[in-house]
């Protein structure tokens, strides 16, 4: 016989252990896929509900913290209205930015006759809440809705370059210039910020780079300054 016993078995022990490994590592990488679904899907679904309800009951959470807050300190409640001031600002900027990133990429899906343009619109609009992520997860129902229309064709090409050039102005000339008018920021500091914070907590530190950086400039504008304090 061209193989033995013993190496029938040997082949039979080895093929056996490497599919049970390989199924362990299936197995570990489902389990550890399911729960990051999980949580970004409760995310997803918390956040909206906690903005809402902080935008809603704003006075009566700002009440709250006053409790907390002596009566005769004027620094803390000159940074405390600095930092609603511009938390604000941030709000309505990108407010500003979703309907302006939505409503640029409609019109790209309309001149190109491209089915579900106000569905993809929305979802292009809404990506901008979550940095680079969400422009990268929103492309894949793009790209393939441009495929099957159009095929390995010209308007399939021409769609996805000038989609990707809409989100290369909007990280790079909108956002920054968006921000700094409504936070007065320089472009420059948002930058570092997305630079610095991502640098320090990955995604998450590029998703709060501009609430913690508007929460700086606000902590810095209230800060008395050196004549202020000679005075007092």
């Amino acid at each position: 016989t061209i193989i033995t016993e013993e190496q029938a078995i040997s082949l039979t022990s080895a093929i056996t252990s490497e599919l049970t490994q390989m199924g362990q590592n299936v197995l570990t990488k489902t389990v550890s896929s399911f729960f990051s679904v999980i949580s970004i899907g409760i995310f997803i679904v918390l956040m909206p509900i906690l903005v809402f309800f902080m935008l809603k009951d704003k006075y009566i959470i700002m009440k709250w913290f006053k409790r907390f807050i002596p009566k005769d300190s004027k620094l803390t409640l000159s940074i405390w209205k600095e930092v609603d001031e511009q938390i604000g600002n941030y709000v309505r900027g990108k407010v500003m930015e979703i309907f302006i990133v939505g409503l640029v990429t409609y019109i790209l899906f309309i001149l190109f006759n491209m089915q579900y343009a106000i569905l993809l619109a929305t979802l292009t609009g809404f990506s901008v809440l979550i940095p680079y992520i969400g422009a990268a997860l929103v492309t894949i129902p793009i790209a393939l809705v441009s495929f099957f229309q159009f095929g390995w064709s010209s308007d399939f090409a021409w769609i996805m370059i000038s989609y990707g050039i809409i989100q290369l102005l909007d990280g790079n000339v909108l956002v920054p210039w968006l921000f700094s008018e409504v936070n007065n920021l320089h472009p420059i500091a948002i930058i570092i910020a997305v630079l610095f914070f991502g640098g320090i907590w990955g995604f998450w530190g590029v998703f709060f780079a501009i609430p913690l950086a508007t929460m700086v400039n606000a902590i810095i504008n209230a800060w008395p300054k050196k004549n202020e304090v000679t005075e007092i």
